[in-house]
């Protein structure tokens, strides 16, 4: 059981934690020093975005512009890939990397890629179970141990949500990768720039995941500690 003024539980997220801010801080130096080698075709984010949409025969989705850094996401429903003023208008291997990525994944909504759909079908419910989970949880340990793994289990929804948010990210990136090298305009070492800017940001998702399991470990930890008592 966690002692009052210290709960060791703690310490298990603390690799998770470690994990998370280095994926963070590998996304950023990895985009910031690969943003600096401009393409020498000239082709820009929007550009590949473009390239990628027409060629798979999405003239329909538009290209927008947007404030903030990295802040560049497809939007099914308005059909609409926004690109941060860092990425639209950059040469930068970075930038087309990033573009590239959200165009694989206007792709993947247009095959109806099942790992997407699946994703999209279960976003709302796991949205109100990471709502409830904290407070059902905190209830079932004054009141009852089966309450606390309800919460429990309303929370793991969030870490399936992770876990079926990899292979969709892990897809896009190759795709964008693969129509990239397919294009003829980058060279391999602008390739393998792009490839390592979207590697790590994977990683990012990865580290959500690992620290969402680790959390779920905590709390049956500390329920498990609660019911001996």
């Amino acid at each position: 059981m966690p002692y009052f003024y210290f709960d060791y539980t703690y310490l298990l997220l603390l690799p998770a934690l470690i994990f998370a801010l280095w994926a963070q801080a590998r996304v950023q130096s990895s985009y910031n020093k690969y943003n600096k080698v401009m393409t020498r075709s000239g082709m820009t984010g929007a550009d590949a975005a473009r390239m990628i949409l027409d060629a798979n025969g999405l003239t329909n989705v538009r290209i927008e512009q947007i404030a903030g850094n990295l802040t560049d996401h497809f939007d099914p429903k308005a059909n609409v890939i926004r690109l941060s003023n860092a990425v639209y208008g950059s040469r930068g291997v970075a930038a087309l990397g990033v573009a590239a990525h959200e165009a694989g994944h206007a792709v993947q909504y247009a095959e109806n890629y099942s790992p997407m759909r699946l994703r999209a079908s279960i976003i709302g419910i796991t949205n109100i179970g990471s709502r409830l989970a904290l407070p059902i949880f905190l209830i079932g340990l004054l009141f009852s141990y089966e309450l606390a793994l309800i919460g429990i289990a309303l929370f793991s929804l969030t870490a399936v949500f992770q876990a079926v948010t990899l292979p969709v990210e892990f897809n896009a990136s190759r795709r964008a990768l693969e129509a990239l090298d397919g294009s003829g305009r980058l060279d391999d070492d602008e390739l393998k720039g792009a490839k390592k800017v979207l590697t790590a940001a994977a990683l990012t998702y990865v580290a959500a995941l690992a620290s969402s399991l680790a959390q779920i470990l905590r709390l049956l930890i500390i329920a498990g500690g609660r019911r001996r008592d």
